[in-house]
């Protein structure tokens, strides 16, 4: 039972890390470096940071960037 809910951990961990990368390539980042794009992100969750106007903004931009692709 207990390695039957490590395996599931393992494979919920591993989608999630593939749907995030997934993210990245819909964004058109797919060949920045990988420390641009940390550098960036750390960047991004600090200005995010009680910034509920900014976060909708982008929300909006993400939505309809799915939206285009019929996600």
């Amino acid at each position: 039972m207990r390695q039957m809910s490590s395996t599931d951990a393992r494979k919920k961990d591993t989608r999630e890390k593939i749907e995030l990368g997934g993210l990245i390539a819909k964004a058109g980042l797919r060949y920045e470096k990988r420390a641009v794009l940390l550098g960036a992100l750390i960047e991004l969750g600090q200005q995010l940071k009680g910034d509920d106007a900014e976060r909708a903004r982008l929300a909006a931009i993400g939505a309809e960037a799915f939206g285009r692709d019929g996600e």
